[in-house]
């Protein structure tokens, strides 16, 4: 039995002296085994990027000034990028190994058309006060160059040059109800 110890603590010994020699650790603070790089996938890492960014640009409600008179003008329309990652989402492409199947898409054109745009009566949102919701939805259509190219086990090539994806895109919003200088000298909490 004290055999067993003795070779356990040699080859802890081995181990340590070996990794204190490579070069990943130095002397000073250290994070133990939590100072180890972890291998993280490209496929992986690019996912949680788009999704950062995506949150960051386009899953926020703008919350707007109120609006004044009789017409109301939508926000801009979705941008190509918004459009093209929408598109991605709707029909991803799969089966990409090269040698058995491989797809490539050239984007052609994008056109973006208002479907529909009008407002809401003024309603109470949690967090935000009294407002309106400001409805824009859009009409999308994307013109794409679409070829598949297949290895095995029959090779061949199916390709599309005109192909067409239709999609809709709402970009809705708030805009606040009366001033905000009135909503304040309103409020009997406020001194």
């Amino acid at each position: 039995m004290s055999r067993l110890y003795i070779r356990s603590g040699v080859v802890g010994l081995l181990f340590f002296v070996l990794l204190s020699s490579s070069g990943c650790f130095t002397a000073g603070p250290s994070l133990g085994p939590f100072s180890v790089p972890v291998l993280v996938l490209p496929f992986i890492q690019s996912g949680y990027e788009d999704l950062a960014y995506e949150s960051s640009r386009f899953n926020g409600v703008d919350i707007l000034d109120p609006i004044e008179g009789t017409d109301h003008v939508a926000l801009d329309p979705p941008t190509d990028d918004q459009c093209v990652r929408q598109f991605e989402k709707i029909r991803p492409i799969t089966g990409q190994v090269p040698g058995l199947e491989t797809c490539r898409r050239d984007i052609v054109g994008i056109t973006k058309e208002l479907i529909a745009d009008y407002v809401d009566e003024p309603r109470f949102f949690p967090l935000v006060g009294p407002a309106q919701v400001h409805h824009a939805h859009y009409k999308i259509t994307i013109y794409f160059k679409e070829t598949i190219n297949v290895g095995w086990p029959i090779p061949h090539t199916i390709s599309d040059d005109e192909a067409i994806e239709v999609f809709y895109i709402d970009k809705d919003h708030l805009h606040r109800v009366g001033s905000p200088v009135a909503n304040l000298s309103a409020d009997p909490h406020h001194h």
